[in-house]
């Protein structure tokens, strides 16, 4: 599991920064590409790395701002042309559907696969399935905007073969029983439950990703103990007016939600033009009192996010 980060620029591109799109990539867990925001040029920041429009299986928009949604009609129209034929689902706040429709049927686009829309109205559980749970929650912004929290579920425990092979227990088809928790009887007599040789459950990652918002409590509530926060910081520590009069968070104010939650890492994002070079890492070095592990990230950053041992 890793996040890519596609743009993290704020309102407009600069030189530096496109404007707001995150991968989090899922090849592993179930081969397939989750995109979060689609600002304008996205697909053209696609092409700079190894992601394939035709592995991206769900689009999960905040908001109806055109710097997180710009870039939809292009990429979903590039992404038939590329041989995407697997369904796409967008989630998003009501008039994500109309906004990709009118953009289409105007431009007389023909996808070459099916696409589905989920519109939030006030958020809770919006897909779940054996693989990864999502849940939105509503934040406060100037219009209707969402923030996601993305649950993987719990992984088996591993079959533990030091221990079967230290009591002689030879491999094979016998091992594949054991893992499946059957209790197994050898030609030698002995009997051995495969549950007494399964490891502990390894706990599931938890990753939140907000929208652009105001300090709020369901961005503390999206971020409980996750192993990363992405949030928003649009304005430095000692902005607090200026961020409340835009409906945006200072960095003081998401550093204090990630250690709320109890969050492991937080990764700001959105990032105003007026933070160029070394400014821009200043937004987190002046939070590292409150959450030391605090980070800027740029565009075509890539974050692993590894289980807890």
């Amino acid at each position: 599991m890793q996040l890519e980060f596609l743009g993290t620029g704020a309102g407009s591109p600069s030189k530096q920064r496109n404007v707001s799109s995150v991968a989090l990539r899922l090849l592993e867990e179930r081969n397939a590409i989750w995109l979060f925001d689609c600002g304008e040029a996205t697909q053209h920041q696609i092409l700079n790395t190894t992601i394939r429009p035709r592995k991206i299986e769900k689009i999960f928009i905040t908001h109806l701002h055109g710097d997180h949604i710009f870039g939809l009609p292009g990429l979903l129209s590039s992404r038939s042309f590329q041989g995407g034929d697997e369904p796409l689902t967008i989630y998003g706040p009501t008039g994500i559907k109309r906004f990709v429709n009118t953009a289409l049927q105007v431009s007389e686009s023909r996808l070459s696969y099916p696409l589905h829309f989920v519109e939030i109205e006030e958020g809770g559980e919006i897909f779940h399935d054996k693989t990864f749970t999502v849940i939105a929650k509503k934040l406060d912004h100037k219009i209707t905007c969402f923030g996601y929290r993305i649950v993987e579920a719990d992984h088996p425990g591993e079959l533990q073969v030091e221990k079967l092979r230290a009591l002689n227990i030879p491999s094979g088809p016998v091992y594949g029983q054991l893992k499946a928790g059957k209790t197994v009887t050898l030609e030698d007599g002995r009997t051995f439950d495969g549950k007494d040789f399964i490891g502990e459950e390894q706990k599931g990652r938890i990753v939140a990703i907000c929208g652009d918002t105001r300090r709020t409590e369901n961005a503390v509530e999206l971020a409980k103990n996750a192993d990363v926060l992405v949030h928003e910081s649009t304005f430095a520590k000692d902005e607090s007016k200026l961020a409340r009069n835009y409906y945006h968070t200072t960095s003081i104010q998401a550093a204090e939600i990630a250690k709320q939650a109890g969050a492991n890492r937080l990764l700001f994002n959105h990032i105003s033009a007026r933070y160029a070079g070394k400014a821009a890492y200043q937004l987190a070095y002046q939070v590292r009192d409150v959450f030391p592990e605090t980070r800027v990230v740029n565009d075509y950053d890539v974050i692993d996010i590894p289980f807890n041992k």
